[in-house]
């Protein structure tokens, strides 16, 4: 289990926790974004995560994988450029979406023929474009195509894709493709729509949708993504927390080491309609779009930042989450404080990890929010145990200086520098970085991490 010391407001790992993947979603929409908020396959830091999601690609009337927007492949080849500097990040691209406000998997999954052809079309296209594996954003199956049957035809489609890609991957001699998909969080949602056991078993990791639980189309103000609930839910909303949702998927049968908490980089907003501003007030409504997400109804993490820095924080201790109000404006969002107490619960849970939606609503380029570029998921990165990540050009290799030197030959980790016990290297395919620890601080080897001395 991770243990977490807080000091000056900075979280510092002393041991690994037991999740192992970090997966970050972007979206080809947030190119359109204004200004700073504009956000491209150029702005990935390709240490910052283990996998990243391209969301998103759609389903043709042909059954074949189509892109949606005009620059997608030339965004693909430059998000999986990043694998030249990292070759441990996986890239997945995700497929999903509406056609006409109807999913496209209807279709697709109708029959075994239009299946096979989409799944023929997969394998070509994800290894034509260097992706890594497939992410089936069909959240909702069952709600608005055949109630009937679309649960279980969702179950073939994931059965019949690990097979194919497991056929592939002995064909061709590569690594097998990876398979996950990103479900829903409520509880009548994942009874209707998921048969949990089977796909459990055949999805390489599933990313739970662990926010959206409130907002503004309810009369009230509530939080988008709280761990448990809180003393003014009633009925149904007694569920709307994280705890209630990935319990439930365990106790349908899903393996915790394959469940993602999703965490959020977006926070709900709300327009009070009285005095009243705490968790439960009436509302109606959201409050005015954010500049550059412009979008009705939430903010980005950066927007929220511009918004606390005039407004009035608040603390939601039983659910272990945040939210600002000024005015008649209400925003529950996720900050560096909850996102610590989401990691020490997933930890807990024995869960596999998290993953963050998205990455283009983080403070992405570090100019609103006062913490440096991703300020969110780079202190969900620490606090999940990963290790540091490389932050300086490689020293060269044509001198002999020693320190530029030492990886030669090691293996890729973490190690002291017994000539300076506040630095530390960090070898990566020979290549040696030098860290620094935080003022006050010492290098570890035996949690290596910096701690004091």
């Amino acid at each position: 289990m991770a243990k977490l010391l807080t000091v000056l407001g900075v979280l510092l790992v002393l041991h690994m926790a037991t999740s192992t993947k970090l997966v970050c979603h972007m979206t080809n929409w947030a190119q359109y974004r204004p200004g700073a908020g504009k956000f491209t396959s150029d702005n990935i830091d390709p240490f910052l995560c283990t996998h990243i999601i391209y969301n998103l690609a759609t389903i043709n009337s042909f059954n074949q994988i189509s892109p949606i927007e005009w620059n997608d492949e030339q965004q693909f080849v430059r998000l999986n450029g990043h694998k030249n500097a990292n070759p441990a990040l996986k890239t997945l691209l995700s497929v999903g979406g509406t056609l006409n406000g109807i999913s496209p998997f209807i279709t697709m999954v109708s029959t075994a023929t239009s299946r096979a052809a989409f799944i023929k079309s997969a394998i070509s296209y994800l290894r034509t474009h260097n992706f890594d594996g497939l992410n089936l954003a069909w959240e909702y199956p069952a709600h608005n195509g055949s109630p009937g049957t679309d649960k279980m035809r969702f179950t073939m489609l994931v059965k019949e894709l690990v097979k194919a890609f497991e056929d592939d991957a002995k064909d061709t001699r590569k690594t097998q493709l990876l398979l996950s998909a990103t479900v829903a969080g409520f509880i009548p949602t994942i009874n209707a729509a998921y048969e949990v056991r089977d796909i459990s078993a055949q999805l390489d990791f599933i990313n739970v949708m662990t926010y959206d639980f409130h907002g503004h189309w309810e009369a009230a103000t509530g939080h988008n993504s709280p761990l448990y609930r809180s003393s003014v839910d009633t009925g149904s909303h007694v569920h709307h927390n994280i705890n209630s949702s990935i319990a439930h998927w365990i106790a349908l049968g899903a393996p915790a080491e394959k469940l993602l908490l999703g965490v959020a980089t977006y926070g709900r907003t709300y327009r009070l309609t009285t005095s009243a501003n705490g968790l439960g007030a009436p509302s109606n409504g959201p409050a005015d779009a954010g500049p550059y997400t412009r979008t009705a109804g939430f903010w980005s993490y950066y927007e929220v930042c511009e918004f606390i820095s005039f407004a009035t924080e608040h603390w939601i201790p039983e659910q272990e989450v945040p939210y600002s109000t000024a005015g008649s404006s209400w925003v529950g969002y996720d900050n560096l404080h909850s996102h610590s107490a989401k990691v020490e619960w997933l930890t807990d849970k024995n869960l596999g990890g998290a993953h963050v939606w998205t990455l283009d609503m983080d403070d992405f380029v570090g100019t609103f929010c006062a913490g440096g570029a991703y300020p969110l998921v780079n202190a969900l990165r620490r606090t999940m145990g990963f290790p540091p990540k490389p932050t300086t050009t490689p020293a060269p290799t044509t001198t002999r200086d020693p320190v530029a030197e030492f990886c030669r030959g090691r293996p890729d980790g973490l190690y002291a520098n017994e000539a300076d016990k506040t630095t530390y290297f960090q070898c990566f395919q020979g290549n040696t970085y030098l860290h620094r620890c935080q003022p006050g601080l010492i290098y570890w080897d035996s949690c290596k991490c910096c701690n004091w001395p």
